[in-house]
Order: C-alpha cells, then sequence, then structure tokens
C-alpha cells in the first residue's frame, strides 16, 4: 500500500468523478427538458419508466417523488387500513416504518440476520397476527433479503410483499432483480444512492397492471382524468429533468456496480486478517446473489472511537443507523425497549460505512485501509 499523502481527504461519497464522464450527456439531458417545456410527466418520464422496468425485468415501472413516496404510494395502492400490522426490520432507514405508519397502519419489528443485515426471516412467524397485512423486505446496503423463505411465508400466509429496494437496484437474488419478487417494489433515487438523481426522486415497480395504474392514479391526487377524483392521493409525481438526468446515469450504472464490487473486494481482501483475529467483522455475503455496495460497512466493537480516528486523517464514515427504529422515540408507545431486539442494537452500536463509490481511486482506498489498521492493530 502506498504510504503517500496526495489525498488528504477521502470523502465517503464523491460526486466529481461520478459525474465528470457523463458532465455533457447530463447537460444535454437538462438542456432537452428545458426546451421542451414539459417539466411533469412527459416523454422523459415515460421513458425512463419503460427503462427501469426492461433493466428489471418486470412488467410496470411508475416514476415518483421519491423513495419514501415509492413506498407511500404502494402501500396505499394495496389498501391498508388503520387496524392493519406491516412487518418490518428495525435497522434501517426511518422510512421503511414511517411511511407504514402515515399510510395508516402499524408497523412491527422484526430483528435482523447478524450477518447480513437484513431481516431475519426465522423471526417472521412469530410477528404475524389476524391484524397482519403484509412484509417490507429492506435490500439494506445494496444487498438482497433471503427472499425464498419470505415469499414461502407470506404465500402460506396470505400476506402482500413491498420491498423496499432503495439501497439496491440492481442487486440480484438467484439471478433475479430486487424489487421484482414482491407485489411491488421500490427504489429511491437520492443523490447518494448507485443510481442517484440531481435531487429527490423514486419508482414503483411491478408486474401487476392494477398496482400499476392505481400507482399512477394516487401520484396525481388519485385522478385518472385531471379534476376527476376517485381516490385521495398526492402529489408523487417525478419531475422530468430528474427523468432526464436519471436515464443518462442509468446507461452507465453497471459500470458504477462493478467499480463498488471492485472496492469492496479490496476491502474484504485487506481486513480478512483482521476479522481473523476478531478485530473487526466485514459485511457477509448471500450465496448466488450479487450485491451492489450502496454502502460498505465493516462491524468494530469501539465503532464511535474508529470513526474519531479517521475523522482526525480526512477519512469521511457515516453510521447507518445510531438508533434502531423500534428504540426511535415517536414509536414509544409500541411495547419496545432496549434487549427487544439484540440484532439490530448491536449494529447499531458498531457499525461503520467507508468510502466505496465510484471513482475511489486505490491511493484513496489504501489510506482508508492504513488508517483503520492503525487503530486496530
Amino acid at each position: 500500500m502506498t504510504q503517500n499523502d496526495e489525498y488528504p481527504k477521502v470523502p465517503l461519497l464523491d460526486l466529481e468523478p461520478i459525474h465528470r464522464p457523463i458532465q455533457e450527456r447530463l447537460r444535454s439531458a437538462l438542456l432537452r427538458v428545458l426546451e421542451s417545456n414539459r417539466f411533469i410527466g412527459g416523454p422523459e418520464v415515460e421513458n425512463f419508466e419503460q427503462e427501469v422496468a426492461e433493466y428489471c425485468r418486470v412488467g410496470y415501472a411508475v416514476g415518483v417523488s421519491s423513495g419514501t413516496d415509492a413506498l407511500i404510494a404502494s402501500l396505499m395502492a394495496l389498501g391498508l387500513d388503520r387496524n392493519d400490522e406491516v412487518i418490518v426490520p428495525s435497522f434501517t432507514f426511518f422510512s421503511t416504518a414511517g411511511s407504514v405508519h402515515r399510510a395508516g397502519a402499524r408497523p412491527v419489528f422484526c430483528d435482523i440476520d447478524a450477518e447480513t443485515f437484513n431481516i431475519d426471516p426465522t423471526k417472521l412467524e412469530a410477528l404475524i397476527t389476524h391484524r397482519t397485512r403484509g412484509l417490507i423486505p429492506v435490500h439494506l446496503f445494496g444487498q438482497c433479503a433471503d427472499m425464498d423463505p419470505i415469499l414461502e411465508i407470506c404465500a402460506k400466509r396470505g400476506l402482500w410483499i413491498v420491498e423496499d429496494a432503495a439501497q439496491a437496484i440492481g442487486a440480484q437474488y438467484k439471478g433475479k432483480m430486487a424489487g421484482a419478487f414482491g407485489d411491488c417494489g421500490c427504489f429511491s433515487f437520492f443523490p447518494s444512492k448507485n443510481l442517484g438523481g440531481i435531487g429527490d426522486g423514486g419508482m414503483v415497480i411491478t408486474n401487476s397492471p392494477e398496482i400499476a395504474e392505481e400507482v399512477r392514479k394516487l401520484r396525481d391526487h388519485g385522478a385518472s382524468q385531471r379534476y376527476y377524483h376517485s381516490v385521495v392521493g398526492g402529489n408523487f409525481r417525478l419531475d422530468a429533468v430528474q427523468a432526464a438526468a436519471l436515464r443518462v446515469k442509468l446507461s452507465a450504472l453497471e459500470q458504477w456496480h462493478e467499480q463498488r464490487i471492485a472496492n469492496a473486494r479490496a476491502y474484504c481482501e485487506a481486513f480478512s486478517d483482521l476479522q481473523e483475529k476478531g478485530l473487526l467483522k466485514i459485511p457477509g455475503q448471500s450465496a448466488g446473489c450479487r450485491h451492489v455496495f450502496n454502502q460498505f460497512v465493516i462491524r468494530v466493537p469501539d465503532r464511535d472511537g474508529l470513526q474519531e480516528h479517521l475523522a482526525a486523517r480526512g477519512v469521511g464514515t457515516a453510521i447507518y443507523y445510531p438508533i434502531p427504529l423500534h428504540l426511535q422515540r415517536c414509536f414509544d408507545g409500541y411495547g419496545y425497549h432496549e434487549g427487544s431486539l439484540p440484532e439490530s442494537e448491536k449494529a447499531a452500536r458498531e457499525v461503520l460505512a467507508l468510502p466505496v463509490f465510484p471513482g475511489l481511486v486505490e491511493a484513496q482506498r489504501d489510506k482508508v485501509i492504513r488508517h483503520i489498521r492503525e487503530f486496530l492493530l
């Protein structure tokens, strides 16, 4: 590993090397929208929807305003009632559970698998009641949840599945694309995602023409015809500017995935001896599946100390997520307490995300590795 300090700072995410090679194409796409004067809906959105549907190998894709709104619109389309329950993992971004609450139902929190950070299928059966309507498995950090047992349980119990694939576009489980397993799948195009926009954006994918049509209505205040509202929806539309930029970026997505995977592989090789000594833990990967590493996270007992050490040396990191959802103050009334979901709580204390973005050069990656080894050895 190089010992020079050619890169005094290594950010957690740097969009500049991602955007630089496609800058002119992005400018042309944005100019095309400006000259068209079609800023809401129109051909840019329609073409992007078709391209995402083809990429994910599903029948339909409906553009919406964010990944959170993709979840909310999907839950609304499935007809949740106030007394309904939806099972969600506790170790994930807030919108997974927040969307269930906003759709009028109650989130029921499930613990995670310690290796993959995804929902633990062995814990699901005990959580199902007569009020349970469905499940939201999250494909966290870019790796699909263990979908075979989830699908089996939901089929047996008559439950629907909404996949939260916000971090996992392009991930695969046994050859099938993330988002394509359940009744619908939800993507986020927040700028930090593998397919990130130049603002907020999201997508619902499905093989159901009925769900696709319902989401289209819901994203436009429940109207299939202007000023005629069959249901109450919201303003969940995807802007044409975002769609145009995302169409350019979609064409580079596979190349970016490969760079993320290569960076993750280099970290795993560099840290293998530290894992053998029990000093850190690298993420587990499911056999036969494709992890696209929206985040590369390690587990370290003194996570906060390591983060401070790296920050002092110019290395950017992030904690995903410091408080599991079942311990969030807004869910105090649900009866959870410290110790309720031990694996989620342990992950919240130990997980640290490292730079893994496309464009991360070897010298930057080596700097990250060097200072982690310096702290732990």
